[in-house]
């Protein structure tokens, strides 16, 4: 190369991987703020806010068009289900998009109703 590379030399290429690394990690995080808002604020339609925060970062249009969907206030119930179970698949929704392990989403037994295998008397 016609000159030696010292100490100061690796020193500023790492500098500037570790920028690089920074930078990379910075960046995905905002592309998630969308998804992470809507799983925070319970939103009926979380997981395509997530994707769409991902998927259109480098246009930032749609971009921003899943930041502004993360905040909108829904009110929006599925006919196919009773409020209850809608509420309850929402809850499961949020909690496998939000990371939560399976021991935390199991559900209770019903009222009155004793797991299999337990043969305490009511």
């Amino acid at each position: 190369m016609g000159f030696k590379l010292n100490g100061w030399d690796y020193l500023t290429f790492l500098a500037v991987i570790a920028a690089g690394i920074s930078i990379l990690i910075i960046l995905l995080w905002i592309a998630g703020l969308p998804g992470k808002i809507a799983i925070s604020r319970k939103h009926p339609d979380a997981e395509a806010v997530k994707i769409m925060g991902y998927a259109g970062f480098l246009a930032v249009v749609p971009w921003i068009n899943a930041f502004i969907w993360a905040f909108k206030p829904t009110d929006t119930v599925d006919i196919r289900r009773l409020p209850a179970e809608e509420a309850r698949a929402l809850e499961e929704s949020i909690a496998r998009l939000s990371g939560e392990d399976e021991a935390k989403r199991s559900k209770p037994p019903p009222h009155g109703k004793n797991p299999p295998g337990d043969n305490t008397k009511e």
